[in-house]
């Protein structure tokens, strides 16, 4: 017996697996996982540290053992901080263009240290706070990875 293909609607409802907790981990609520990676603290025990570098993620939770290096952050975090750099530094650049008209030079003079401090300071807590999140919603980053052992194989055309 061959196996057939999705249905359209199949498709449309799938959702990736929610397996970043292993069992017997517990998924703390959505506000408490970000607060304690945004405090470099496990987002499931509140008691280990996310990080074991500035940046670098730990391998696992010095606590509970949660395995934090699965969780792959990637490019999220310098996102969402130039975001919030942005939101944050924008309205009084353009407050003191507007009523000021300060020379360029002086725009770059403060508000270039300004805009690296910012980013710089809110780096980490951003990064631990998508760890959490990551950890709460269940990314991994290994959802499109085969496993280590997978031999590759050709697509199936769908229609035949």
């Amino acid at each position: 017996m061959t196996p057939t293909p999705p249905t359209p609607a199949e498709t449309i409802h799938w959702s990736p697996p929610r397996a970043a907790v292993p069992p017997g981990y517990p998924r703390p609520p959505f506000a408490t996982a970000l607060w304690r990676g945004a405090n470099n603290r496990c987002p499931v025990c509140g008691e280990g540290k996310v990080f074991s570098g500035f940046l670098r993620v730990a391998e696992e939770c010095g606590h509970c053992h949660a395995p934090l290096g699965q969780l792959r952050a990637d490019d999220a975090p310098p996102y969402f901080t130039i975001f919030i750099v942005g939101h944050l530094l924008l309205p009084p650049i353009l407050f003191v263009e507007r009523h000021w008209g300060w020379p360029i030079w002086v725009h770059m003079v403060v508000w270039l240290p300004l805009i690296t401090i910012f980013t710089t300071l809110l780096l980490r807590p951003v990064k631990g706070a998508t760890v959490g999140l990551m950890l709460r919603l269940g990314i991994t980053g290994n959802d499109q990875r085969p496993p280590p052992d997978a031999k590759p194989r050709l697509a199936e055309d769908p229609r035949t």
